[in-house]
């Protein structure tokens, strides 16, 4: 980022920034605050344990994608607010400023990742004949755009903390800004296609599949995708006059609006576990993989139904070959009698 220089050769931010807060004054800092050193130890506290709970759920499960995904971002929040508590010590520290705009900004593009695998699930478990697409192009579309949208924002995060002139850091800016707008783009076409499929699974589909557990799961789940939606639009807000507007420099907004919101996204994929609806792999209850469990169920129902078929063919079959050889046997000896 552009270097920002005050009397006596003292630099407030960038690579060289020697500023403390004993030579330099706090509105010479780019936030011009000191992050809450109370909220960030809170929101460490609560993705932290929100990792925790999520590897537990995983291994218990064996959710490995979905628990992956879910424990980067959790990582990557954890890290962006100790960046966060960096800045606290020292506002013009540019380590600390890299690493709590780039890690939060990138953290919920992996939550995202984990939610959108899930449609594909949900569908495949439920009734794949209604879906208007094929389950598996979800993971073929909203995946990769996932990704342009993480390599959109980390590349313009770190481009506009680079930067050497002001207008070198607005192009970063925008990089980021654009991964974020097509963030919310891709999110709102997965929320109005799941919406979609479940109103056609509401009227046309299966309604005794749609169980407590997996009822409650797709509340929690679409909860979820609401919360970071609303981050979303929050941080394009925050960012569509770059790094130096009122809103960029407010405490407050971004507790609320990021800290707080993801922090309740997050807790929402563990009240709301995919193991709510697909049970856990390799156990009795759930031992198909959720990925293909319409297929399977009716690949597994037909084998059955034909071994069943075969077991009573060849059950009758050696009935009748018995009795065949009882009425042979009785017409023998009768013969043999009569000589």
């Amino acid at each position: 980022m552009a270097t920002s220089t005050l009397p006596g050769g003292l630099i407030a931010f960038g690579p060289d920034a020697n500023c403390t807060l004993a030579l330099c004054p706090l509105e010479a800092s780019l936030l011009q605050y000191r992050p809450s050193l109370p909220a960030s130890i809170t929101f460490i506290s609560v993705f932290g344990l929100s990792l925790l709970v999520h590897t537990a759920q995983g291994i218990r499960s064996k959710s490995w994608g979905f628990m992956s995904c879910m424990i980067s971002g959790c990582i990557f929040e954890v890290v962006g607010y100790i960046g966060r508590i960096i800045i606290n010590d020292n506002p013009f520290d540019f380590g600390g400023f890299l690493i709590q705009i780039i890690c939060i900004t990138v953290a919920p593009v992996f939550f995202c990742s984990a939610i959108y695998v899930l449609l594909s699930q949900v569908i495949n478990l439920l009734d794949r004949s209604i879906s208007r697409c094929d389950p598996r192009l979800f993971y073929w579309i909203f995946i990769p755009c996932d990704i342009v949208s993480l390599v959109l924002q980390a590349t313009g995060g770190a481009l506009s903390c680079i930067a050497s002139t002001k207008a070198d850091i607005d192009v970063g800016v925008d990089i980021s800004l654009a991964g974020l707008i097509f963030q919310v783009v891709t999110l709102t076409i997965f929320f109005f296609l799941f919406a979609d499929y479940m109103i056609l699974c509401w009227r046309l589909g299966p309604r005794e599949k749609l169980t407590r557990r997996l009822l409650f799961f797709l509340l929690f789940l679409s909860l979820s995708v609401l919360f970071i939606l609303i981050r979303c639009v929050y941080r394009i807000v925050e960012l569509h006059e770059g790094y130096f507007s009122e809103l960029f420099r407010e405490e407050v907004p971004f507790i609320v609006l990021e800290s707080g919101i993801m922090s309740i996204g997050v807790i929402c994929l563990n009240i709301g576990h995919p193991s709510l609806a697909f049970g856990r792999r390799g156990s009795k209850k759930m031992e198909l993989d959720p990925t293909d469990s319409a297929d399977s169920a009716y690949e597994l129902t037909n084998r059955l139904a034909v071994s069943a078929a075969l077991a009573v063919a060849e059950e009758q079959d050696t009935n009748d070959r018995r009795m065949e050889r009882k009425w042979v046997s009785r017409g023998f000896v009768k013969n043999f009698r009569k000589l």
